[in-house]
């Protein structure tokens, strides 16, 4: 592929926003060693009446689902993450320039997919921090990796309910 073939393709796809994966991967992966270089395993610091920062290992997926597994969920979840990543990556290069807020999701997905994939492959766990609790009720604790995840996806369902209704709106038009 030539330099003006590849540049025409970051330019008219959702590629063009692989500036936004990457910034969401530096801070998620700086977060995390920062966290880790600096609490104790299972430390917490109490931030708000609402909110703490607690520095756990998650070796499951979400809501450490299969967490008590004897280790083979860690070589699952990366080769679903490595998998979801090269599909994210394959519709962002699919995905009209026109189409912002659908890139966009991609980007922020992909990203959370990548920063967990690094941490699996690299400890054999994702590193999760974030800790929000509420009369004694503690939600699972997760990371900027699950943050930008959990972003991209809602933006990818508001999306899909914009688009549908654009595409009415595009339908009558034509009818008219």
């Amino acid at each position: 592929m030539r330099l003006t073939q590849l540049k025409k393709l970051f330019n008219d796809t959702g590629l063009r926003w692989l500036w936004l994966t990457l910034l969401c991967l530096i801070i998620d992966q700086v977060s995390k060693y920062w966290v880790a270089s600096t609490f104790d395993y299972r430390e917490t610091l109490s931030v708000l009446p609402f909110f703490n920062l607690t520095y756990v290992h998650n070796t499951g997926a979400a809501f450490s689902f299969l967490a008590d597994q004897g280790g083979w969920q860690r070589w699952f979840f990366t080769g679903i993450a490595a998998i979801a990543s090269i599909i994210f990556l394959v519709w962002m290069a699919k995905t009209p320039k026109q189409q912002r807020l659908l890139s966009i999701s991609f980007a922020l997905i992909l990203s959370g997919a990548v920063g967990n994939l690094i941490d699996r492959v690299l400890f054999g766990y994702v590193i999760d921090f974030l800790d929000f609790h509420w009369s004694g009720y503690h939600f699972a604790a997760f990371n900027i990796a699950d943050s930008a995840i959990f972003l991209g996806a809602a933006l990818m369902i508001f999306e899909s309910f914009t688009n549908k209704e654009e595409q009415k709106n595009k339908t009558n038009k034509i009818e008219s």
